[in-house]
């Protein structure tokens, strides 16, 4: 079992956001995970926050690994979205259990022992969006060999490092989930995702399975659960992402300008009044945004109704918090100018991996029908009162 106090956790968090920060550019530039960033994770224990203490993990709540999540994306928003598919993984099971138990237990000492590295992959080429009911074409046919896959996935965020590698597929005329490790025979990996807009050294390349073959018991769903509300700790994990870049983005905008003296004005730029207020806005949107987002994840314990309750709030936190960092972002480039679109400054990468936000859902219409809804009913609710 692991005990560790919060401040812990973010000393931990900023110390591998300033490691991975050191690789960041050249990773962006190659469009490749960095290996070093990977073991970093590892030897670090940062792979095991939301791992249960019982399974000797950290079991850290949500709000301490959305804190921590905004660091490490300060250094690396890539590593970081590599190290949130392990967390919501870890997160979300943790608390709605619906995994067998031993096999449940078989992945966590597999991670605190191994290093184990997992991510859920359900995106397919063909399908749409998984959570407005995309049918997958990836499937498992039962032989005397075992199960045998094939099909086709992408977004599979950390690429050839996944040691566990969770496949949503149908199975029969029902959607289940499979177990496939990394090393399986007839697994091909398609490096597509170098040249992206956003998150280029994340190694969420596509991924082909040709008749890959795994035990009877990698069996982890036979039908999957569509847990209600949906699942938050996903949401929560990768909007931290785009949060941390965008701070990151604001700490090197202010440090352009306490560095940048114009010849005719002869001091730095962050004596203007107008410099000030622009970066005044920019951090006046951060804090906001960060508050509602560690209150929302503060406040989401895990249990059935609080989840029915609180995901309204989760919602509302990931769609300022990705709007915000959209926005912040780009400020940021207008008060560097010139310099910001350039290499020379870290401010473009800051603001490409930010714009990927609105890719994850719930977003648009359907985030602020969300959030609608529930001041609606809320309102209700409180009259009859």
């Amino acid at each position: 079992m692991k005990t560790v106090e919060r401040e812990n956790i973010l000393d931990m968090a900023h110390g591998l956001s300033q490691e991975v920060a050191t690789r960041a550019d050249s990773a962006d530039r190659t469009g490749k995970l960095p290996a070093e960033d990977v073991q970093a994770l590892k030897e670090s224990g940062y792979t095991l926050l939301s791992i249960p203490r019982e399974y000797g993990g950290y079991g850290l709540p949500m709000r301490d690994c959305a804190a921590a999540q905004l660091e490490l994306a300060q250094g690396s928003a890539s590593t970081a979205m590599v190290a949130a598919m392990q967390m919501q993984v870890f997160g979300t099971a943790s608390e709605q259990r619906y995994w067998p138990e031993a096999l449940f237990e078989k992945f966590c000492r597999a991670s605190v022992q191994d290093g184990a590295l997992f991510n859920v992959i359900a995106s397919e080429p063909l399908m749409g969006s998984p959570s407005r009911g995309g049918a997958f074409q990836t499937y498992a046919n039962l032989t005397d060999d075992g199960w045998v896959i094939n099909g086709h996935k992408n977004w599979a965020t950390g690429g050839k490092f996944l040691t566990h590698i969770l496949v949503k597929l149908n199975i029969g005329d029902d959607s289940g989930m499979m177990l496939i490790p990394g090393d399986a025979a007839g697994i091909e990996w398609v490096e597509t995702w170098r040249d992206v807009l956003s998150l280029r050294a994340s190694d969420s390349h596509d991924v082909y399975f040709n008749n890959v073959t795994v035990p009877l018991g990698n069996l982890v769903e036979r039908v999957l659960r569509k847990p209600e509300p949906p699942n938050a700790w996903f949401a929560m994990s990768v909007t931290s992402v785009y949060l941390g870049a965008a701070i990151a983005a604001r700490n090197a905008v202010i440090q352009f300008a306490l560095e940048r003296v114009p010849t005719a004005l002869g001091k730095p730029i962050a004596t203007l009044p107008k410099i000030q207020r622009q970066i005044g806005e920019i951090d006046l949107a951060l804090q906001a945004a960060q508050t509602l987002l560690l209150e929302a994840c503060a406040g989401w314990t895990g249990d059935t109704e609080d989840r029915k309750q609180n995901y309204a709030r989760i919602v509302a936190a990931k769609t300022l918090a990705t709007e915000t960092a959209e926005q912040a972002t780009m400020k940021a480039l207008r008060i560097a100018g010139g310099s910001s679109i350039t290499h020379d400054l870290p401010l473009e990468r800051y603001f490409r991996d930010s714009q990927a936000g609105f890719s994850h859902p719930p977003s648009g219409d359907a985030a602020y029908e969300a959030i609608g809804q529930n001041a609606i009913n809320t309102w209700k609710t409180n009259l009859h009162k």
